[in-house]
């Protein structure tokens, strides 16, 4: 017998055909890719077809792909993970093809038939990067292409109030891009003579950050170190 997310991804492939793309998902979800082209028209399918009615759009994020099919970046000085190796990348890469950089992902639910849908559309590459705004279909999608165009820069063609919803008015770039400087470009102080806050250049120094757990207890306790597993130790006769 067909689970219900095998029966839901056999109906989206019946009705839409070539139009979706199957994406790989964990067991028990359903993931498709739409071209951008072809993401109104779907989405409204989705939202008014009978045997479907995707009528909530429950979350919609960006995600940039500029780093991805690539191999890891080598970093001097420090282990393979932490803080480093986002500010100095030394690495040596291997591009594999991809479409675009920036993707939209919509997490779309049907109350009325107690299902769930990722689907996922690559933004047109440029700068900045461009995509249909889903809002006519699903209003709330409103404060989300906010967001997404807030920290990624992708630009929602259509939106009515497109504009930056989580950082200042004066903010320069986007900070979920992958290649935003994790130290950021301009810091706020507040200037005593003048008044009023100020921005200025950034003046923290990057470092590196791997915190090191070090625990003072009998476990570390070098008298210890030689005892087999498993073995006795007297009563005070060690440590």
């Amino acid at each position: 017998m067909a689970s219900r997310s095998e029966t839901l991804a056999s109906a989206l492939t019946a009705r839409f055909g070539e139009r979706l793309t199957a994406l790989p998902a964990l067991p028990g979800e359903v993931a498709f890719e739409v071209h951008a082209g072809q993401l109104l028209a779907v989405c409204r399918e989705l939202r008014d077809a009978p045997e479907l009615k995707f009528e909530q759009l429950i979350d919609l994020s960006g995600v940039d792909y500029v780093d991805f099919g690539k191999e890891e970046w080598i970093t001097y000085g420090s282990t393979s993970t932490g803080f480093s190796r986002g500010v100095s990348r030394a690495r040596t890469v291997v591009d594999q093809p991809r479409r675009a950089r920036f993707a939209v992902t919509y997490q779309l639910l049907s109350v009325t038939h107690n299902s769930r849908l990722r689907l996922r559309s690559f933004a047109v590459d440029g700068e900045p990067p461009v995509i249909d705004s889903v809002t006519d279909i699903w209003a709330s999608a409103n404060w989300y292409e906010r967001e997404a165009f807030d920290l990624y820069g992708i630009m929602f063609q259509g939106h009515p109030d497109l504009r930056r919803i989580l950082t200042d008015y004066g903010f320069i770039g986007h900070p979920f891009r992958k290649d935003f400087p994790l130290i950021g470009n301009v810091e706020v102080k507040y200037d005593t003579a003048r008044g009023r806050v100020v921005y200025q250049p950034v003046s923290i120094e990057p470092r590196t950050l791997v915190p090191r757990v070090i625990r003072n207890d009998n476990r570390y306790d070098p008298g210890l170190m030689d005892v087999p597993v498993g073995a006795q130790v007297e009563p005070g006769s060690r440590g």
